[in-house]
């Protein structure tokens, strides 16, 4: 998994633990959701902090609960 991919899944598993809809997740983090979808497809290839920051805003949460999780300890090198 890439640091792309790992940011996508965190985002997917944080509205599935909060019960909150990635259209509601958008809305709550003052974006569109667009945004946010481009952030979980092939779209975007580098989401940004101050992005993921502001949706961190809007599931109500820090940025350090939001890379709290195993996901980011084994992700692949992204320089190669």
């Amino acid at each position: 998994m890439n640091t792309k991919e790992a940011v996508a899944c965190r985002i997917i598993e944080l509205c599935n633990e909060k019960g909150i809809a990635i259209h509601a997740l958008a809305n709550a983090a003052g974006g569109s959701p667009s945004t946010v979808y481009s952030m979980l497809n092939e779209k975007s290839q580098n989401p940004g902090v101050v992005s993921i920051k502001k949706l961190c805003d809007g599931l109500n949460i820090t940025l350090r609960e939001f890379f709290n999780t195993s996901m980011f300890d084994d992700i692949e090198q992204e320089i190669k």
